[in-house]
């Protein structure tokens, strides 16, 4: 019995009590789902409820009165060992091992589908991250939006709902403008402009639009007027530098739906169209010869400009424009993954989505992820060899490998600072997290091909009784979390939190090892209990892999 059966148990048995006349409660009052969770104690049993508690007052009755009701019922299901009341009224339920144990063949049936859920199911969310000015290789901040905006696409995908990916090219304004400067002038054998930008991509760059040129049997561009130059700089530079970032982030595993420019949104004239709309909503004023939004009355510290004096949008112009293309894009819901640097634009954000007519932190969703640091032989990394000033994506990836990097990237809190020791997570030790879980999969994986040679086979059929030890049990109490936690990650957006599930994950199948026999000893036949073992065994592989596969993070079958 999984929590999520257990749960509709305990509110079909409430239900009926209040059908009954047994408890006072109307049919308003009932709770479609109710909260099974695995207790703080195991001794206290494999779940727990406070119902009781939570509908006592609206059922005018003392919640243990009410706890010895659904207790009762309870007691009555085959699949139900013992049903004890704690405290003020907590329900400690234990399982009968049969009924537990069903888990390990509803896991491995499953497949892939395991932990999926319908949580989101029937929205369209617009994820945008990365989202990085294509001026440069991707930093360790875009590594961060890469990792963690991928995982959760997938977790928010496999929830139900329908998902966008979407990177957002910052490709109009003064850096484009110092990008195709700063190409010209290396070009031409010139340090880069004051402004500029530097690194040896800069001159890859540059030379790679001469040597096009010529091989189409144009002039080198390096020797145009300067204007010229810069232009013809501009428009292939650009798009080299497009075609890099995407490279990247494709050999990082974060694949996008849209690649939206914010150009178009002035060329298509959409700037104009979103403040025409603002304007009719009585949202905004002119003043001083600009065009101004009224953030103030959403509760933004100053009202912002739209249109300059002298006719030039303003940055946030662009913002306004492309989120009402978002929604009108059939996004429910525009999730914006940016880093710290951004944290003063949260008010102005959320009072033009106001604006609009919508709800900030639902149709609007802002999240605000912290820095990244390198640590290796104890001290901080700090340049780049490629890109000079700032630490890279390639520079992770070519110190750990994919693996490592994604995983590190996702498994703290975005709102927290990740310190990541390349020493560290370059070792084959239980101390390196992406290592432990990893190699828990790869035992798991282990254990099958050693049954298989001692003829221990899931067709010799299941008995799902036979997983009596405690260690089965705590095994399957972990393994049933899975759903739900996939469901919460999605929901808060917080796709960490699946890392560390499987980090504890795999530090309860390791002591299950430790513990419990797939395979029969030379002087043993083949028993119920190792042929159960078995599919508890390929549980953990596939929820292992399942885990890691929400990461974007191999996992291998040997180690």
């Amino acid at each position: 019995m999984t929590p999520e059966e257990l749960s509709a148990l305990i509110t079909r048995i409430v239900r009926d009590a209040a059908h009954a006349g047994t408890i006072t409660l109307d049919e308003a009052d009932i709770p479609e789902t109710v909260t099974v969770e695995r207790p703080r104690q195991r001794e206290h049993g494999d779940w727990a409820s406070n119902v009781a508690m939570q509908l006592a007052k609206k059922a005018h009755t003392a919640p243990r009165a009410l706890a010895t009701v659904v207790a009762d019922a309870l007691r009555e299901n085959e699949g139900i060992d013992s049903v004890e009341i704690a405290g003020p009224g907590f329900i400690n339920i234990r399982l009968a091992a049969a009924s537990a144990g069903e888990l390990a063949r509803t896991i491995v049936e499953a497949g892939e589908a395991y932990g999926h859920n319908d949580s989101l199911a029937g929205t369209h969310i617009n994820l945008e991250y990365v989202s990085a000015n294509p001026t440069g290789p991707i930093h360790l901040g875009g590594a961060r939006w890469a990792a963690v905006g991928d995982s959760l696409a997938r977790l928010i995908s496999v929830s139900g709902a329908e998902v966008t990916r979407e990177y957002y090219f910052n490709d109009h304004g003064s850096q484009i403008d110092r990008f195709a400067r700063s190409l010209v002038a290396r070009a031409r054998g010139q340090e880069a402009p004051e402004d500029g930008y530097g690194g040896q991509y800069i001159q890859d760059i540059a030379d790679q639009v001469r040597h096009d040129a010529a091989a189409a049997g144009e002039p080198d561009p390096a020797t145009l007027p300067d204007e010229e130059a810069v232009e013809a700089f501009r428009a292939r530079g650009v798009d080299l530098m497009f075609a890099q970032i995407k490279d990247r982030l494709r050999a990082f595993r974060a694949e996008f739906d849209v690649f939206f420019h914010e150009d178009s949104l002035h060329t298509s004239g959409a700037v104009t169209r979103a403040i025409e709309i603002l304007r009719e909503r009585g949202e905004v004023f002119d003043e001083d010869g600009a065009v101004w939004l009224r953030t103030t009355d959403y509760g933004d510290d100053k009202d912002r400009v739209l249109i300059k004096s002298d006719g030039q949008a303003a940055y946030f112009a662009g913002d306004v424009a492309y989120y009402l293309d978002k929604r009108s894009r059939g996004a429910d819901a525009a999730i914006y993954l940016l880093g710290a640097d951004h944290h003063g634009y949260i008010g102005r954000m959320m009072a033009m989505c106001e604006a609009f007519g919508d709800k900030p932190g639902v149709n609007m969703q802002i999240l605000i992820g912290q820095m990244v640091n390198l640590v290796k032989d104890g001290q901080p990394v700090r340049m780049s060899k490629r890109a000079g000033t700032i630490v890279t994506l390639d520079d992770l990836v070519d110190a750990v490998g994919v693996d490592a990097a994604r995983y590190s990237l996702v498994r703290v809190s975005m709102d927290s600072n990740v310190d990541i020791d390349l020493d560290l997570l370059s070792s084959h030790t239980n101390e390196n997290p992406v290592y432990y879980v990893q190699y828990a999969h790869a035992r798991t994986c282990n254990v099958a091909r050693n049954a298989a040679e001692h003829g221990v086979s899931r067709d010799a059929g299941f008995d799902p009784s036979a997983l009596d030890h405690p260690a089965d049990s705590e095994l399957l109490g972990v393994l049933a979390t899975f759903p739900a936690l996939v469901a919460q990650a999605a929901s808060m957006r917080e796709p960490h939190r699946v890392a560390r599930y499987l980090e504890q994950l795999a530090a309860t199948y390791h002591a299950w090892y430790g513990q419990c026999r797939v395979t029969p000893r030379a002087d043993e036949d083949v028993t119920e209990s190792h042929v159960a073992r078995l599919w508890l065994n390929d549980a953990v592989t596939r929820v292992l892999r399942n885990g890691l596969a929400l990461l974007g993070v191999s996992a291998p079958e040997r180690m």
